[in-house]
């Protein structure tokens, strides 16, 4: 029996609207139940210029005081932020639901929300990355640890812009 997948994006305060438009994105591509955002920066700057994909048509964006508040028991939180004594994204096993909150772009996680946490892990760079390509890394991160068997074919096909017709011929 498999259990119905719960991916919430919680977005801390976050200013730019162009990260924002961009994590809206990487939401539909990895299939997120929802994205929440708090604060007042981005209400003031609202424009969804990278949301290219209009997945905001099936991916709520909802604004919220607690980006935990309304989740089931079953929903365990994981921060993201480097944060001493949280785990390295490569040995972090997702859990089947979650609700991932992310630092603002020039900031860090409360302590009060961090303390709330079941999770807190960090992805191992050098620097500190955007709001949105961290978004984008956790969930991609998320996907390649559950994939089972691909179809490779049936993937590309269904998913590359129309005017991709690229194919392999070998490689040497």
């Amino acid at each position: 029996m498999t259990t119905e997948s719960t991916v919430i994006i919680g977005l801390y305060n976050p200013k730019n609207p162009t990260n924002v438009g961009a994590v809206m994105r990487a939401a539909g591509c990895y299939d997120a139940t929802q994205v929440r955002y708090n604060g007042t920066r981005y209400n003031r700057a609202v424009k969804f210029q990278t949301d290219t994909k209009n997945s905001r048509e099936r991916i709520n964006l909802v604004e919220m005081d607690d980006l935990t508040a309304e989740v089931a028991n079953d929903v365990e939180i994981v921060c993201v932020e480097l944060a001493v004594g949280a785990t390295a994204l490569p040995h972090f096993e997702h859990p089947e639901k979650a609700v991932y909150v992310f630092g603002p772009e020039d900031g860090s996680l409360p302590q009060e929300v961090v303390d709330k946490a079941h999770h807190v892990v960090y992805i191992p760079t050098n620097g500190c990355m955007n709001l949105a390509a961290t978004v984008n890394v956790v969930l991609y991160d998320r996907l390649a640890k559950s994939l089972g068997t691909i179809d490779d074919h049936q993937q590309i096909t269904a998913n590359r812009d129309n005017k991709n017709r690229l194919t392999v011929k070998s490689i040497a």
